[in-house]
């Protein structure tokens, strides 16, 4: 997959309306590829397509409804062919104290980054097996370490990697490739206004120096691309996190105690008034969701 090389291969991008997922579709589009742009905001999607040098196909879909992702797998192989590359980029944050969050966003985060995961790899996965592609798994340090007031997300991504782990030794043998994407600290939406932010920003001050850094979502695209065209088993952005793999069962204490001292200053009201969906991209998802009333208690039976 050379830079500017004619190649008919097709690469699926999920939320690919802004930041990293239409970072990486144009990055994938000026090494030749077709793009299909898959997600919720189809004028973003257009606006993204747009500017690609490649024939790009924009399809809204969430990635939560599985019929509407079977189509839209349907759809992108009459249209341009089977996928040879899957990016499952798609995912939304939301911050606060556990016992405050609203229980249907923190159901929808789940929903989102993990059953809409594992929804997108069971659509493309016939496409993948026919092409022996590659599917990449966007996933985050919050797998290595789970952070407070940023729980529903840190499990979400504890659990894509270990999803996208299992299915690399059962596809394997098929020739399909899985990779894991390993994110720190990237410049998108989602984080917008970090420095603004109480709890992210506290998090983030207390940290060694180059883990501080704020990686733009074109950086951080160049080396998922690199990663993608090696077929990388894990991508790290940024790359010295490959080093930090073999001290991960330290990681839960150091960053439990980095957590106490970041966070032990901020008043409760502070941190409880942050409680929220983050960036425009969940806010977007989030607000076309509609998520139903919470039943009243049930007593169940008892003896």
């Amino acid at each position: 997959m050379g830079q500017g090389e004619p190649d008919r291969r097709v690469a699926v991008v999920t939320g690919a309306a802004r930041g990293l997922g239409a970072a990486t579709a144009r990055l994938l589009a000026h090494r030749g590829l077709r793009l299909a742009l898959v997600g919720r905001e189809l004028e973003s999607l257009r606006h993204v397509a747009a500017g690609l040098p490649t024939e790009a196909i924009c399809i809204e879909a969430d990635v939560t409804d599985k019929a509407a992702l079977r189509g839209a797998a349907d759809s992108i192989q009459a249209r341009l062919g089977d996928a040879s590359v899957v990016v499952a980029n798609a995912g939304i944050a939301a911050a606060g104290p556990f016992a405050l969050s609203e229980p249907a966003l923190f159901d929808r985060v789940i929903d989102v980054n993990l059953l809409g995961s594992a929804n997108t790899a069971r659509a493309f996965l016939p496409h993948l097996e026919r092409t022996r592609g590659y599917y990449l798994q966007i996933a985050s340090t919050a797998a290595f370490g789970s952070a407070p007031y940023m729980s529903a997300y840190c499990a979400s991504k504890a659990g894509v990697e270990s999803f996208a782990q299992a299915l690399r030794a059962e596809v394997q043998p098929a020739g399909v490739s899985v990779g894991i994407a390993y994110l720190h600290w990237t410049g998108t939406d989602m984080i917008g206004g970090l420095d603004e932010h109480p709890v992210l920003h506290a998090l983030r001050t207390h940290q060694p120096a180059p883990a501080r850094r704020v990686h733009s979502a074109d950086r951080v695209a160049d080396w998922l691309v690199r990663g993608i065209s090696n077929r990388a088993g894990s991508i790290y952005a940024p790359p010295w996190l490959r080093l930090a793999q073999p001290l991960r069962p330290l990681f839960p204490a150091i960053v439990a105690r980095i957590a106490r001292r970041s966070l032990a200053s901020l008043p409760a009201a502070e941190l409880h008034s942050t409680t929220g969906v983050l960036g425009a991209g969940g806010r977007a998802d989030w607000q076309a969701h509609h998520p139903a009333p919470p039943p009243p208690p049930v007593r169940p039976p008892q003896c």
